[in-house]
């Protein structure tokens, strides 16, 4: 069996097959046609502009494509990783399609009056899907108030 690993020959690549590095191809002495050292200084000052100095909690992206869908936004005071907004970008809603979402009332807590269990199981809003204009991506949802509430987006520090 050694006899078998030593008589394999291992051919050497052709020249088609040789790999170069691109380390080998670029010439370091000519400054980048793409590049902009004051590009992240310029964003900041044009989202500062947007925002009109107000805060946000975070910039909301797209999860498959990373486009900018939110600059100002409030997280969710239980579920952190759920934020709310009224003005957005590259947003499109799904026309046609309404999502009921109905409110439940909360388990444990016994009600003096039936009225008010009545109401608390018969309120329901007619939500529409928020996706991403981009790539169609399901990112949240908008109420009947016109406020988005999304909950499959990327996060960043705003």
């Amino acid at each position: 069996m050694e006899g078998d690993a030593q008589n394999k020959h291992v051919e050497s690549p052709t020249n088609s097959q040789q790999t170069i590095s691109d380390d080998d191809e670029i010439d370091y002495s000519v400054k980048p046609e793409f590049y902009d050292p004051e590009v992240d200084a310029k964003d900041e000052i044009w989202a500062q502009k947007v925002r009109k100095g107000r805060q946000s909690d975070a910039v909301l992206s797209c999860p498959v494509c990373f486009t900018t869908l939110c600059l100002e936004c409030q997280r969710h005071e239980k579920y952190v990783s759920q934020y709310r907004a009224i003005f957005v970008v590259n947003c499109k809603i799904g026309n046609g399609q309404v999502l009921e979402i109905s409110a439940k009332p909360k388990k444990g807590k016994r009600r003096r009056e039936s009225s008010e269990s009545e109401e608390a199981t018969a309120v329901a809003e007619a939500c529409k899907p928020v996706c991403c204009c981009i790539c169609s991506t399901n990112v949240g949802i908008i109420d009947v108030d016109e406020v988005y509430h999304f909950f499959n987006v990327l996060p960043s520090e705003s």
